[in-house]
């Protein structure tokens, strides 16, 4: 069952069939800095793969997402968390994250990650702090452009 939340007039939603496809996929492949050139179908299949998150503007239009890649019971990787330019300084940042911290199926994790090259504050807010254990953690790391 989705679950959906409201923000200063928008509506926060996990509801797969409002999920705007391929608007998402122009901010991840085009406008980000850690997507660039992903290829359509590898996208689609992560979103498939993730509880995906819309945040939607009063006229339904997207205004903002995120993805949690996650097992729903021990572990979450947050990603993909995106504002549109037009929608930037709505709070919409904060939003997501409080969706994601109140989210059901996101509860009692051991572990919840993310990466981030600037929101480290916006982070901070809901519990999130540097890597710990960095001399356990691997990866094989490849981009698409």
């Amino acid at each position: 069952m989705a679950m959906q939340t409201q923000h200063n007039g928008y509506t926060v939603s996990d509801e797969p069939a409002r999920f705007d496809l391929a608007r998402a996929y122009h901010w991840v492949s085009v406008e980000s800095y850690w997507g660039a050139g992903i290829p359509r179908e590898t996208f689609e299949k992560a979103v498939a793969g993730s509880l995906t998150i819309g945040v939607y503007a009063a006229d339904g239009q997207m205004a903002a997402m995120a993805r949690v890649v996650t097992d729903r019971a021990t572990f979450g990787w947050i990603c993909d968390v995106f504002v549109d330019e037009a929608h930037r300084g709505a709070g919409l940042g904060k939003a997501i994250m409080a969706f994601i911290s109140d989210h059901p199926d996101l509860q009692g994790f051991r572990r919840m990650h993310l990466a981030t090259r600037d929101a480290h504050g916006l982070y901070a807010q809901y519990g999130f702090g540097p890597l710990t254990g960095v001399d356990r953690w691997m990866e094989i790391r490849k981009t698409y452009a």
